[in-house]
């Protein structure tokens, strides 16, 4: 099989720290290899698909974790080869590694350093692939990781892959996975799967349902769907990795969930469990929509406290009233759901997005496919949100005006998104003027409407 691999051992944290490789990190090791079925000499196999800023932080947290336990357990991570690294970028990555004495330290050790030098000079050009071996993500340049073995083959990466992290956006989840499955015909165990993705497909026939990552997953490859998690959190990529202190769920199958939370946790990483898989995956999505709203209204009001907190009281009832529609007792999910937009509008690539786009530093022309962002997957959940909620065959009572209406007439701010950012009716200054209209509900007549009717429709996630 062609493919580009190369490995190495890290177990130092880039603020100096060493992991400990005591009992109790090998413990955990051996744990799950206990229950894959592992014998001496059959390294538990663990396999990154994606390298987003995410994705790659999460293998890297793994491999800084337990790589230095080579005989028991592998990790890699596969991105696909061939993509440039831009000028503008390579002079960027230089000046990176030039401020931090460690990593100019460990390139110089690898004999890695003089390609960089070049590459700022414009005499080479880098590719993603070949930097992020060396613990450079493109999308997260201004924060080393650790050295990854990195793979450019899929099926080389998969074919004997024990657990697999999908880091895809969901956009890409169903194609590389139909991929997968095809080098998955053989096999005789069955991998488990953590998915990572925060996004959402509408499917509109032959009822109105949500189609998640792990639902692409599951039909793309027929893995059952409990050896399939979701793993997702108030995180913020970098930050983790620096050592910020943060927690995430992972939620599936009591099988793997709770030793998988045990494997993942580690002293700045809390990771709880739960059993509600497809309910948490679609809040990781529909937090990406508002927060694209909330940079449009921090850019256009010049970061505006009052504005801002308005926009907020909004988008959270809109959640709020969609949660209803989705779950039987939504009361559960406002903790992680909340901490998740809060820390989405703070610092979140979807509100960096919207904040470029009223600004008109980027625009829709360009996709949602961001250099040095990666995908922004607000956008294609703006849509999937905007067409489920539109049907007919959903529709709910509004008090106000006596009549049954479509879901989504009850959403503003959702309407006004999709004018902007699909139908490229409007311009980013329609969000102001959706919170400005006059005839618009206090967010609490939604929740009230939410809470005071029966408006649950479990066929919404195939229940």
């Amino acid at each position: 099989m062609v493919g580009s691999t190369e490995g190495v051992t890290s177990n130092k944290y880039p603020n100096g720290l060493i992991q400990s490789t005591n009992g109790s990190v090998e413990e955990k090791v051996d744990e799950l290899r206990r229950i894959f079925g592992k014998v001496d000499g059959d390294p538990l196999r663990i396999v990154g698909v994606g390298a987003g800023a995410w994705g790659s932080v999460f293998v890297a947290m793994l491999q800084d974790a337990y790589g230095n336990l080579r005989e028991k357990v592998q990790i890699r991570i596969w991105r696909r080869a061939g993509r440039d690294v831009d000028k503008a970028t390579a002079e960027h990555l230089f000046e990176v590694i030039n401020s931090r004495e460690d990593v100019l330290r460990r390139l110089i050790r690898r004999c890695a350093y003089l390609k960089y030098v070049e590459a700022r000079l414009g005499d080479r050009t880098l590719h993603a692939d070949e930097i992020l071996k060396d613990g450079f993500c493109s999308n997260m340049i201004d924060t080393p990781l650790c050295p990854l073995k990195v793979v450019t083959n899929l099926q080389e990466a998969v074919w004997d892959a024990d657990i697999v992290i999908n880091g895809l956006p969901s956009t890409e989840t169903r194609e590389v996975f139909q991929e997968i499955s095809r080098y998955w015909k053989e096999r005789i165990t069955v991998p488990v799967i953590i998915s990572l993705a925060k996004g959402i497909e509408a499917e509109l026939g032959p009822e109105p349902r949500i189609v998640t990552p792990t639902q692409m997953i599951n039909r793309a490859t027929g893995v059952s769907i409990e050896n399939i998690l979701y793993l997702g959190g108030p995180n913020i990529a970098s930050e983790i990795y620096n050592r910020e202190y943060a927690n995430a769920r992972i939620c599936g199958a009591e099988k793997w969930r709770k030793a998988l939370a045990r494997f993942l946790r580690q002293p700045h990483f809390i990771v709880w469990d739960n059993g509600d898989l497809v309910t948490h995956e679609v809040m990781g999505g529909l937090k990406n929509v508002y927060a694209i709203g909330a940079g449009m209204v921090a850019a256009l009001t010049n970061e505006s406290a009052t504005s801002k907190s308005v926009y907020f009281a909004h988008c959270t009832s809109e959640m709020i009233f969609i949660t209803h529609l989705l779950a039987e007792g939504p009361e559960k999910l406002a903790g992680p759901l909340l901490a998740d937009t809060y820390v989405t509008l703070l610092k979140g690539r979807n509100a960096w997005y919207g904040q470029k786009l009223a600004k008109g530093e980027i625009n829709l022309d360009m996709g949602d496919s961001i250099k040095g962002k990666g995908m922004i997957q607000g956008v294609s959940a703006v849509k999937a949100f905007y067409e489920l909620l539109s049907q007919s065959s959903l529709n709910v009572y509004r008090p106000d005006e006596n009549k049954h209406v479509a879901p989504v007439e009850l959403c503003p701010l959702l309407k006004t998104l999709y004018k902007i950012l699909i139908m490229r009716e409007v311009s980013s200054e329609a969000i102001l003027q959706a919170l400005r209209d006059e005839t618009m509900n206090d967010p609490r007549d939604r929740i009230e409407i939410a809470q005071g009717h029966a408006i649950y429709r479990p066929s919404l996630l195939g229940q």
